[in-house]
């Protein structure tokens, strides 16, 4: 008897650190059920997001190639017109599609304007939209007044966000293990990303008091771009001190962990339905978070680990290894899609290369760690609603290296300075390391056919060393 192939529940989150889980041991965020997953998993600690903004991640999530590819530079409803993946592109959704996988899609889409979840594979959807109509209906007089800063949420926590789309993907899993077919619940919480807004007993389960500064708050700006300054001033939190910084960051923490209990619930039902042994479950997100690290706000024209490292665990009980850590550099997001068809157990090849790759060997009880993995991780980010600004990043165990086009570059020793507070580029101590990951950086995006080094002038900055600090 052939078995079944495996369901996949993938969960995400918006806007959530990876230092921001209970499991990491970084900062007092409470996470018991992803801590409980965690140790059901193999939970990789060096999981990076290849670009930090939200919708190019989510196209570049399911095509599986980066988004400047397709051309998704930025999120396509925020400044300039831009492109998006389109239903006739290839994505790994609607491989599985193709090979009997029944499917839903619930919460946050951005993938293109026009077309939903079902062009690409999935059997219906859930939107944001959806649950907005539902609150709105149900709390017709609701208002919130303070912007992306945050507030307490006044409805019932049970008619939150979280909770609503926890409900409804009960359901979508109840409906769909009832058949035959193996599934895919695919679950994007909005949560974390500002503004956050708790409810219930998570409005004040945090004292502002008692929440440590971030690592990397103690931000001078010196040798650093111009254009991170200016954010302060862009989003006029310029005189912020830690203690205006203190309540938004208890307000981060709870919703975190109010998003938590709410996919503990989900996880729950997958138990008591009895399809938890044959489910594949992978949590992550799609990028992360500043909220008030290096004294700035969201997640815009920086490349520091507080946004681009994210939360990443993959488990499928009795198959593959649980309570396992991680350290290899490995891409959420990438190396997704041929993650999953390889345990989905499918074997057409898309009609191009993934630009990552399945981390399946990652997975088993006799993973070896490092040899024959990344020695390297690079990332992107083009632009946004406050203007266009090109950078790449390469991240290597020791050294982080920023190429950005128009300013100056950052170059961080990522063992003295995890925080990344000290910019090195133009000591001459350096240079030959700025040469090495310069080049480094230059094969790798030769090699992913990103348009950035498609020209004489931006191959000299990386090749020629033509930057005024070298």
């Amino acid at each position: 008897m052939v078995q079944r192939p495996p369901n996949i529940l993938l969960i995400t989150a918006d806007q959530l650190r990876y230092d921001c889980v209970g499991y990491s041991r970084v900062y007092p965020v409470q996470t018991p059920n992803l801590d409980r997953l965690a140790a059901q998993s193999t939970v990789f600690h060096h999981a990076y997001s290849h670009i930090p903004v939200c919708s190019p991640a989510r196209q570049s999530m399911l095509h599986g190639r980066r988004a400047e590819t397709i051309g998704a530079l930025w999120n396509y409803n925020a400044f300039l017109p831009v492109g998006c993946l389109q239903p006739e592109q290839y994505s790994w959704s609607a491989a599985l599609a193709e090979k009997g996988y029944r499917s839903a899609f619930l919460g946050k889409w951005g993938v293109n304007p026009s077309e939903d979840p079902t062009a690409f594979g999935y059997d219906s959807y859930v939107s944001e939209s959806s649950y907005r109509e539902f609150r709105k209906k149900r709390y017709p007089e609701l208002a919130y007044t303070n912007g992306y800063f945050g507030e307490t949420n006044p409805i019932p926590l049970a008619d939150s966000e979280t909770h609503w789309f926890a409900d409804r993907t009960i359901e979508a899993i109840d409906q769909l293990n009832a058949g035959e077919e193996p599934w895919h619940v695919a679950v994007h919480f909005a949560e974390p990303h500002l503004p956050c807004r708790p409810a219930g007993r998570f409005a004040d389960m945090y004292d502002p008091d008692e929440i440590p500064e971030w690592h990397g708050f103690r931000e001078t700006f010196v040798g650093k771009p111009y254009i991170q300054q200016q954010q302060l001033v862009s989003w006029g939190v310029e005189n912020y001190t830690w203690d205006d910084w203190a309540p938004v960051v208890a307000r981060y923490y709870g919703i975190i962990s109010q998003l938590d209990e709410a996919i503990g619930r989900i996880l729950e039902a997958l138990e008591q339905k009895g399809a938890a042994e044959n489910t594949v479950v992978i949590f992550t997100a799609d990028h992360g978070d500043l909220c008030g690290s290096h004294r700035m706000m969201d997640k815009h024209y920086i490349l520091y680990d507080d946004v681009v490292r994210v939360p990443l665990m993959i488990s499928w009980p009795g198959q593959l290894q649980a309570g396992a850590a991680n350290d290899d550099f490995v891409y959420n997001l990438l190396d997704l899609g041929p993650t999953v068809l390889e345990l989905a157990g499918v074997t057409d090849n898309p009609p191009f290369k993934f630009h990552g790759q399945s981390i399946v060997p990652l997975l088993h009880v006799s993973a070896p760690q490092g040899a024959g993995w990344r020695e390297e991780i690079v990332a992107s980010y083009n632009g946004q609603q406050f203007g266009l600004y090109t950078q790449r990043m390469i991240r290597t165990q020791t050294w982080k290296y920023i190429w950005n086009l128009t300013d100056t570059d950052e170059l961080y020793h990522m063992q003295s300075d995890p925080a990344e507070l000290i910019n090195l580029i133009g000591e001459s101590e350096h240079a030959d390391v700025v040469v090495d990951l310069r080049k480094r950086l230059y094969n790798r995006l030769a090699a992913d056919e990103d348009p950035v080094v498609s020209n004489e002038w931006t191959r000299r900055q990386l090749l020629n060393g033509a930057k005024l600090h070298k």
